[in-house]
This record gives structure tokens, C-alpha cells and sequence, in this order.
């Protein structure tokens, strides 16, 4: 009973933990698993953001080769600016000649504050306070009541990633996510590569190599 409970409890734990999920997700039709060369991933994000978009793609390049396939970060294959000034023709060809057969974006669709009210004692319900006495349970209940709360500000980060097949250009996965307050772009990161690589390998996409 009691490994029972605890194992509970971890889940319980993990899912608290967790602050990125998936809100929708596409396939193409009849697309199998396929045996990239190299993968291009490519994130899409202001300059003001560059950090984020630095672990972003740092951390689904290193997901990506944890399950055998040849990836690479964009700022770190071609730099920050590389596809400013060019003409679609010419970012196709520069991709293709560096060997890419497949691209992955992130896209940083919105990223929204939340300025919300905490009330005093947050953690504690009155229910959870049982007293024989009257004027016990009322001295409890009074502070709890006028204790004064905070104010805290919640970020919450909309993404989007799509997978794109070079030769024909077409797109074949597109997945929305969101991640509520994380601790940091680095853990956001950690996060993000690792639930869509999963995703993408149920949805058949991608196999170990």
C-alpha cells in the first residue's frame, strides 16, 4: 500500500514539474519514419529572445541525436543572420548544399504575462483545521482571513514546430504547444526537444537509429 502511495505521489510530482504540453498536432498522410541525413533546427524567434532561442534549439539538436540522427542548430551552422537577405531559391540551395534533407522549426507564436492575486496562506484550506474549541478555531480562521496576499506575474509561451522534408519541400508534422511559467529558458528548452521528439516518434515520424 505504501509503495502504492509513493509511487502516486511521484507521478503526482512529475506532472507538477512538468510546465509544457502539447495543445494539437498533424501528420500528413501515409508518411513514414524516415532516415534523415541531417536535420536543420531552425528556431524562428526575435532577437530580443536569442537566449531562449539558443537552449531551444541546443537542447532539440541534443534529443534528436540521442536518438541517432545527424541534427544541427542553425545559429550554429550558419550564425544569427544568415537567411536575412536571401531569396527563397537561394536559402533552398544553401540548405541543400550543406547536405539538409530535413528542417524542424520553432516558432515563438506569443509569449503573454499574467499579473494574478495570491491570497494569504495560499497552501492552507480552512478544512484541514479541526478544533474541539470555539475560540480556538475562530483565532485560527481570523488571522488566516486578514493575512494580506501577493502579487506574482505568471509568463506563458505559445509555440509552434514544423517539420519540413527538403526535396519536396512539403510539410509533413505541425505541432502547437504552450509552456506555462518556466523556471528558465534553459529547463523550457530542456523540456520542449524532449516532448516533441517523443511526439514525433509516436506519431511515427521518427524511429531510433
Amino acid at each position: 500500500m505504501k509503495k502504492m502511495m509513493y509511487g502516486v505521489l511521484a507521478v503526482l510530482l512529475m506532472a507538477a514539474c512538468r510546465t509544457s504540453n502539447i495543445t494539437t498536432s498533424w501528420k500528413a498522410a501515409g508518411v513514414p519514419a524516415t532516415k534523415f541525413s541531417k536535420i536543420l533546427v531552425l528556431g524562428i524567434i526575435r532577437e530580443a529572445d536569442r537566449s531562449i532561442q539558443e537552449n531551444m534549439e541546443n537542447h532539440f539538436v541534443g534529443d534528436l541525436k540521442e536518438l541517432g540522427y545527424n541534427a544541427v542548430s542553425s545559429l550554429k551552422e550558419f550564425g544569427p543572420r544568415a537567411f536575412n537577405d536571401m531569396t527563397e531559391e537561394q536559402a533552398v540551395a544553401k540548405l541543400k548544399n550543406s547536405g539538409i534533407d530535413a528542417v524542424i522549426t520553432i516558432v515563438l507564436l506569443d509569449k503573454q504575462r499574467e499579473r494574478r492575486y495570491v491570497p494569504g496562506r495560499l497552501n492552507y484550506s480552512p478544512y484541514t483545521y479541526k478544533s474541539n474549541k470555539l475560540w480556538g478555531y475562530r483565532a485560527v480562521m481570523y488571522n488566516r482571513i486578514y493575512e494580506p496576499g501577493y502579487y506574482i506575474t505568471d509568463t506563458r509561451y505559445f509555440w509552434e514546430s514544423n517539420l519540413y522534408e527538403m526535396n519536396s519541400q512539403k510539410l509533413l508534422y505541425s505541432v502547437q504547444t504552450q509552456s506555462f511559467d518556466p523556471a528558465n529558458s534553459e529547463s523550457m528548452g530542456h523540456e520542449y526537444g524532449k516532448m516533441i521528439v517523443k511526439n514525433m516518434v509516436t506519431q511515427g515520424l521518427l524511429v531510433k537509429q
